[in-house]
């Protein structure tokens, strides 16, 4: 069975949806989707551990990031960010792969000590497309995400 590529804005359950970005860390990877509006803090908004939010007032407080592509905006926080996501890789939590739309040092650091693939600079933008649960599938040296509704 082949999915019919179809245009973002469409989003129609079961199609495949294709967007193309930059490559930030190299690599292929694919899971569910995990999406937020909101910027993620590292020191203090995630829980390394067992690879959830656990910042108070955040919309994904208490769900977990682990084996996920996660999508997002940005970084938001200090510069402890990195150390956060490489303790989640080093624990086998960490997300599967990044998606997210503002480049910032924090943002760049943490998905390179993740060693997870990550892309920014989409043409379309991935909060607009992607929904929680959806699957995901990062192509990061390509430069291609392919999204299938659930």
């Amino acid at each position: 069975m082949t999915d019919t590529v179809i245009p973002a804005q469409a989003g129609i359950q079961g199609k495949t949806i294709v967007i193309r970005g930059r490559k930030v860390v190299p690599g292929v990877a694919e899971g569910e989707a995990l999406v937020t509006n909101e910027p993620i803090s590292g020191w203090g908004g995630v829980d390394p551990r067992n690879g959830t939010v656990v910042e108070v007032r955040h919309e994904l407080r208490g769900q977990s990031f682990a084996g996920k592509v996660l999508v997002f905006p940005g970084a938001k926080g200090s510069s402890g960010w990195s150390a956060q996501f490489h303790l989640a890789r080093v624990m086998g939590t960490a997300p599967a792969a990044w998606l997210f739309n503002q480049m910032t040092a924090k943002v760049a650091l943490g998905t390179v000590v993740s060693h997870a693939p990550a892309m920014t600079d989409f043409d379309v933008d991935p909060l607009t497309v992607i929904r929680t649960g959806d699957w995901v599938r990062v192509d990061a040296d390509a430069g291609i995400v392919t999204i299938t509704r659930k």
